[in-house]
């Protein structure tokens, strides 16, 4: 046993060693510890705790903001109860006949197979309500990361008490009595005691000076020291949050850094349990207004094994019924579609500044290829869709998979056996590196600038590349607008066929009329696929034009990433400040 203070009532009482809460005697409240997750000081809560969701707190300690689910409390709290139950049947049991004992064992037994069921139930549904629950919460905004400091209390303890001075009287002799003061000599030693009694008094009271005095500086210096650490905590509250406002005026001016940090904190921030990996990029394209999430997913194992728990009398012993394959499979294909879900709610949901126009989600999975025994990364699923087109969907009611066919999302046919599925966009292809390297470089180096190409050398470029990239290109008639048509094949059985290819050097964003006129044109070709690429980027009415439909939208970085990677063409896009667009799409 321990002792631990109620943070309601302030009570102290007697808790149990190793149970992570206690239920206060005095005001009947549940009481948690919960470990940050960024420097794992040990938090405390306190309840009642009723409904299902998640909980926001933050760290005293380091200030992070920490999530926990009600679910998790719910089985602390059963955690506590068992633990009380187990320690007051130890305390009955020498008391109890030998009868008595079996049957305070067998309902223990039966307690702790119900607890473990309420635990995995708990878990269950846990993992049922990821996207739900996450809908309850409060959209994620500056404010979360901004830090109100906790000022420390001064506490001096023992140097604010003030000795009092030394009683004189207590230093004195007794007085004489009448018959002792007839004695020969009594008077004169009398007063020479008194005189002895004074002066060890008056050093008495120095030494009560001094140490008076000793104790008035240290106080003074805790004082100073108290002070210091006060301006300290203020001051390191107002450097962060004017990092968070620099942030925050930066993502609203839609910089790619600040946008995706904003971004990667909103993801980072979703509550997930202990089991599933917490690893995530974020990449923002400007000209496309497009938002690239790569997410870490769970694999197979993270799901439960167990159905449920079950005590046979007979043998005395707790066994478990695994869950049916099949129940687990359908379990991580739902938790795989909700994650998704998930992440493209709460960007749009946090994106009070309608930054982001259209979200792309990849997820994938790290696992070991038992027949190679090599680590393998393959993408289990992948969608883009629009705000309009989430502002059209009741998350709190849609069956995951199925809102994804709905969005038109890769979702690999068989997650559990990790078939990957090709990503929708290449993170690396719109990672702010890439292009801020781009930028840094390009009054430096001597790449070629694709808006300054002549239209003859801008065609050998995009025919170069997708040769290179496996495609046989027939160059047609040259484009209205300066740019490149050209029909291509795709040589390979059963996924390759006919493509229609148009690149166009544009300055401003590209209008949905020519992603229009290229699904028009691929359909007069009678094409399997066709390939817009241009040197700007698409508004959110392309994305949603194209969507569900075999077209794929290629912006100004991922044509650089494209013409490094597969031709080994460095180049950079800047257009002439006299620059107009051929042809002004609506």
């Amino acid at each position: 046993m321990s002792v631990g203070t109620c943070p309601a009532c302030g009570t102290s009482q007697q808790t149990h060693e190793g149970v992570a809460g206690f239920k206060c005697q005095a005001c009947q409240r549940d009481v948690w510890r919960i470990a940050c997750r960024r420097c794992h000081n040990a938090c405390t809560l306190y309840g009642p705790v009723t409904g299902s969701g998640q909980i926001a707190f933050r760290c005293g300690k380091c200030r992070a903001r920490n999530f926990v689910s009600t679910v998790q409390l719910r089985s602390i709290k059963a955690e506590v109860r068992r633990a009380t139950q187990i320690a007051a049947a130890a305390k009955r049991q020498y008391a109890l006949s030998e009868k008595e004992v079996r049957a305070a064992h067998l309902a223990a037994r039966e307690d702790d197979v119900a607890e473990r069921n309420v635990a995995l139930q708990g878990h269950v549904e846990e993992l049922e309500g990821l996207l739900t629950a996450s809908l309850k919460n409060a959209p994620y905004s500056f404010d979360f990361m901004r830090v109100n400091p906790e000022l420390p209390t001064f506490a001096p303890g023992a140097l604010a008490n003030v000795e009092p001075l030394p009683d004189r009287d207590t230093f004195l002799p007794p007085a004489l009595t009448a018959v002792k003061g007839l004695l020969p000599g009594a008077k004169k030693h009398q007063a020479a005691l008194i005189s002895q009694a004074e002066e060890i008094y008056q050093q008495a009271v120095r030494d009560h000076q001094a140490r008076e005095a000793e104790r008035t500086r240290r106080l003074a210096l805790a004082e100073v020291e108290h002070k210091t650490k006060v301006d300290e905590t203020k001051w390191q509250a107002e450097q962060s949050n004017a990092q968070i406002d620099d942030l925050e005026r930066r993502y609203t001016n839609a910089d790619p850094d600040a946008v995706s940090s904003f971004f990667a904190d909103v993801v980072g921030s979703a509550y997930l349990p202990d089991s599933f990996p917490k690893d995530h990029r974020v990449a923002f394209s400007p000209a496309s207004k497009q938002l690239v999430v790569e997410l870490e997913l769970p694999s197979l194992a993270a799901m439960p094994e167990i159905r449920e728990y079950r005590y046979i009398k007979t043998k005395d012993e707790i066994n478990s019924v695994a869950l049916p394959a099949a129940q687990r499979r359908a379990m991580y294909t739902s938790v795989i579609a909700q994650l998704t879900l998930r992440t493209i709610s709460e960007v749009i949901r946090s994106d009070a500044a309608s930054i982001v126009e259209s979200v792309v989600v990849n997820g994938h999975v790290r696992s070991i290829d038992t027949r190679t025994g090599n680590e393998i990364h393959p993408c289990i699923v992948t969608v883009r869709t629009t705000r309009d087109q989430l502002g059209n969907i009741n998350l709190a009611q849609v069956d995951p998979a199925d809102c994804l066919k709905g969005l038109n999302a890769s979702l690999s046919r068989s997650p559990s056996e990790l078939v990957p599925v090709r990503p929708i966009l290449e993170f690396d292809m719109v990672d702010p590196r890439f292009i801020k390297e781009t930028d840094v470089l390009s009054t430096l180096d001597t790449r070629p600038n694709l808006m300054e190409l002549s239209p003859k050398d801008f065609e050998s470029l995009i025919t170069n590349l997708f040769e290179k990239m496996g495609l046989e290109t027939r160059l047609t008639q040259p484009s209205r607008d300066g740019g490149v048509d050209c029909v291509a094949y795709d040589p390979r059985p059963i996924f390759g066929g006919k493509v229609v290819i148009q690149a166009k050097r544009y300055k401003n964003t590209v209008g949905v009329s020519a992603v229009r006129d290229l699904f028009g044109t691929m359909q007069n070709e009678g094409a399997s696929k066709g390939i817009l690429v241009t040197t700007s980027g698409y508004g959110q009415a392309s994305h949603e034009f194209a969507s569900g439909k075999p077209l794929e939208l290629l912006d100004g970085a991922n044509l650089l990433y494209l013409l490094k990677e597969h031709a080994e063409i460095d180049a950079k896009i800047e257009p002439p400040d006299d620059w107009v667009d051929p042809v002004l799409d609506s």
